[in-house]
């Protein structure tokens, strides 16, 4: 069941993700080579705790996963498409790295992620980078109220199949504001049920697009998530809302944040 929001609820949603992006400008310059993953997550959850929020993603879990995520940001590098567990782990120099948090800011939920080029990457990668964020644009572009969920797929799809990427089937973007994930799945190519969008709807957009093949693993870990022939991957999100047959980004653009 899609839950639509009233205007107090999404005011809320908005404050959350405003203070998630917030946090991110003061993170990106502290993701660099030589940091370990583990490090950055013990910044993200003090930071979170100091403004007052929670960290979502600590301690989620689902049936299908052995335990509960037990960090408050992912953070996945290179291969790894989401969902990676931050580690001694540290990032050198070509990495891309994966950052994805949530904030629980009373009751009201952030979500957003954004791919980081670490020094210098291979021209390859970078142009992924590139394209995801782009992907990620075409499909809020192509949010309108009235309109059908899947055209947003159509979208992404599209700007990714050209330039010979591979599109994650198995995960996708969905509701968000009230729980971290809602109805309605908001899939990055075309399948599934497609609800017309409508005034109130809160969503999270997050294209996962592969540099090879898009289709992908499951590690032991329950969680990390990577490439089935070891490319890299790169993923960018937007929570974005319908007001008043307007298209809000409600988490705020980083694109000059990353080199």
């Amino acid at each position: 069941m899609i839950r639509l929001k009233n205007e107090k609820q999404i005011d809320g949603i908005r404050k959350s993700c405003k203070l998630l992006s917030a946090m991110y400008r003061e993170l990106i310059p502290l993701v660099k080579v030589g940091v370990q993953t583990i490090e950055i997550d013990r910044w993200v959850q003090e930071w979170i705790k100091r403004a007052g929020g929670k960290p979502v993603f600590l301690g989620y879990g689902q049936p299908k996963n052995h335990t509960p995520y037990p960090a408050a940001m992912c953070i996945s590098i290179n291969d790894e498409v989401i969902h990676g567990i931050p580690s001694k782990r540290r990032i050198r120099e070509g990495d891309l790295v994966s950052l994805d948090c949530g904030i629980d800011l009373g009751g009201f939920i952030s979500d957003q992620a954004i791919s980081i080029e670490a020094g210098k990457v291979s021209k390859p990668v970078h142009d992924l980078n590139i394209a995801t964020r782009e992907c990620l644009y075409r499909g809020i572009a192509a949010v309108k109220a009235g309109d059908r969920l899947l055209q947003i797929a159509r979208a992404v799809e599209s700007h990714a199949k050209v330039r010979g990427y591979g599109i994650v089937h198995e995960f996708c973007g969905h509701g968000v504001g009230l729980a971290l994930h809602e109805d309605p799945q908001v899939p990055n190519y075309p399948h599934g049920p497609n609800p017309r969008m409508n005034n109130g709807m809160v969503f999270a957009i997050e294209p996962m697009i592969n540099l090879g093949t898009g289709d992908v693993e499951t590690l032991e870990d329950g969680w990390t998530v990577v490439t089935a022939d070891n490319q890299v991957s790169a993923h960018w999100e937007h929570t974005v809302a319908i007001i008043n047959d307007q298209v809000e980004i409600l988490t705020e653009p980083l694109e000059g944040m990353v080199s």
